[in-house]
């Protein structure tokens, strides 16, 4: 209770005292009184703190759940990142949410399902301008059929949340969409497909997801396609194919960011020699700080800056710091195969329901986490190589299970804010990672499809696979 509504029941029982010592009373009348007296007094105080409740959620929504305690936080600082972070436009390259929302049929304005964590309280508490959903496509489908349908399946859910609530979600394809709705105090939901087998090999297909609002596509997953090259997957086309080039200069031609996570040096190396537009890495980190091939080389580093694109950073922590990590990741695997044996047997011809499941498993065993600044370490590396234009936030929230403490969900990214102060970065550079970068890249991209003069179909490469 504040001071006002103290003084004011004070003054309340003051005057009802004073009131009963002048008028003869029954003892009835007596307590008729005491029991009003009461009622008024608790009024006073249930309105001051709904009052104070109130005032509470609409100035202190954003980092409401994101403070991190070890160590302690210095309280100036925090209070400079929180007003920071409400004025940025704050864009996430990634978040596989989207694979519980098509499965479940997950609403976003509920409670997530384990081992989730996204939903739009916590985006709203995360200060997010702008989410990218990832449209992942598993290679399940590649050999089974339907990567084009589990492509549309996904979009469609997308679209679906976007429908349910228009008071904080709107659909947004393009950077001005992304600032109108941070005037509007929504929620900008993008989409960005993971796998390029989700096309199909069909040029055409790319087209249509683009008119359904895709702006960027993975050229691969962990598995190499028919034209490109995975980092983790066989190494069969030394990099692109004559295709995947097509590939990429359709995608310049509609505005649809190439990203470069997943595929492999030789993928990345030609995608940057064919782009005219600049290319992002929608959920990579420094390889120099954590040696997995999913990471990026300093090398390649330098050539994204160069192009003019963004590194947005993963928050795995096997990606984070993998000397540190992965031995603790292995030892878990060790201790849960029979459990994992038997979900692959079950669940051999569901690969949804498989990945489900394995990532319950995973996530009701929790690893030690590892602390945020190893994460903050791949900004400072990438600024350092690359330079402050040319990062960004990528955090694979819902795709990956083991996240750093103090960046375990989306309602947690105003500590990233903090943590960049204090390295000693300026608002300003603050800015341009939080959000800025991604903008910027997205206008120039924007401005390299409309410079094509062409129609999405009408102009399109009509090339195959031979």
């Amino acid at each position: 209770m504040d001071l006002v509504a103290v003084r004011n029941a004070i003054l309340v029982i003051a005057r009802i005292t004073a009131e009963s010592r002048l008028v003869k009373t029954t003892s009835k009348g007596i307590l008729m009184r005491r029991f009003l007296l009461v009622v008024i007094v608790c009024g006073i105080v249930s309105t001051s703190l709904l009052t104070q409740r109130t005032r509470a959620t609409r100035h202190q929504t954003i980092g409401q759940n994101a403070a991190t305690q070890n160590p302690p936080r210095d309280e100036r600082l925090w209070q400079r990142a929180l007003a920071i972070h409400r004025r940025a436009i704050v864009i996430d390259t990634h978040n596989d949410i989207t694979t519980g929302m098509t499965n479940y049929d997950f609403d976003l304005a509920g409670d997530p399902p384990f081992p989730y964590r996204t939903n739009i309280q916590r985006m709203k508490q995360g200060g997010l301008s702008g989410e990218f959903f990832s449209l992942y496509i598993r290679p399940w489908y590649v050999a089974n059929g339907g990567s084009a349908r589990r492509t549309l399946d996904m979009i469609d859910a997308v679209y679906r949340a976007v429908e349910r609530h228009p008071r904080d979600l709107m659909l947004a394809t393009t950077a001005a969409d992304i600032r109108l709705a941070k005037r509007q105090r929504k929620v900008a939901a993008l989409m960005g497909i993971e796998g390029g087998h989700a096309i199909e090999n069909s040029l055409a297909t790319l087209r249509e997801f683009h008119r359904l609002g895709v702006r960027y596509m993975t050229l691969t997953w962990n598995n190499t396609n028919d034209w490109a090259d995975a980092g983790r997957g066989e190494k069969k086309h030394n990099g692109l194919t004559d295709f995947g080039r097509e590939v990429v200069r359709e995608m310049n031609r509609l505005g649809m960011l190439v990203d470069v996570s997943h595929v492999s040096d030789d993928t990345m190396s030609d995608a940057l020699d064919v782009s005219t537009a600049p290319i992002i890495a929608s959920h990579s980190s420094a390889r120099a700080l954590s040696n997995v091939p999913r990471n990026i080389p300093d090398d390649l580093l330098r050539r994204i800056a160069k192009n003019g694109g963004v590194v947005n950073v993963n928050f795995y922590s096997v990606f984070v710091d993998t000397t540190t990590f992965s031995p603790r990741s292995n030892s878990r695997d060790a201790e849960l195969k029979a459990q994992q044996d038997a979900l692959s047997l079950k669940y051999k011809d569901d690969p949804e329901r498989l990945a489900e499941e394995s990532g319950k498993l995973d996530a009701s065993h929790p690893l030690t986490p590892l602390p945020i600044s190893k994460l903050i370490d791949h900004f400072d590396h990438i600024v350092k190589i690359a330079g402050i234009d040319h990062v960004g936030i990528g955090a694979d929230f819902d795709g990956a299970t083991d996240l750093p403490e103090g960046a375990q969900d989306v309602s947690m990214l105003p500590n990233i804010t903090y943590e960049l102060l204090k390295r000693g970065y300026s608002e300003r550079d603050i800015l341009k990672v939080l959000g800025g970068n991604m903008l910027r890249v997205m206008v120039e991209a924007e401005r390299v499809a409309r410079s094509s003069g062409t129609k999405i179909s009408g102009g399109g490469s009509v090339k195959r696979i031979r």
